[in-house]
């Protein structure tokens, strides 16, 4: 199932922008999963990783918005899954 995306930006630029953001090591363990309204939600695996990705979400914001926009990403929710 691809990504419900309504925000004007292809899936595979926002995995990408994602896996350079996150590193190779916490994109393996999370998934994008939509963009509505600015909101980016991520599908994480594992309870520490999601804990980890709380820990630096600010960090990730940011350089998700120097990579996609600021209008793109206003905030990142974070689902177990």
């Amino acid at each position: 199932e691809g990504l419900r995306l309504t925000e004007g930006i292809e899936e595979s630029r926002l995995r990408k922008a994602w896996l350079e953001v996150a590193g190779e090591f916490v994109a393996r363990q999370t998934e994008p999963v939509s963009l509505r309204q600015g909101v980016l939600t991520l599908r994480v695996l594992q309870p520490s990783m999601r804990f980890h990705l709380e820990q630096n979400r600010a960090h990730l914001l940011r350089r998700l918005r120097q990579k996609l926009g600021s209008k793109m990403v206003r905030d990142v929710r974070l689902v177990l899954g």
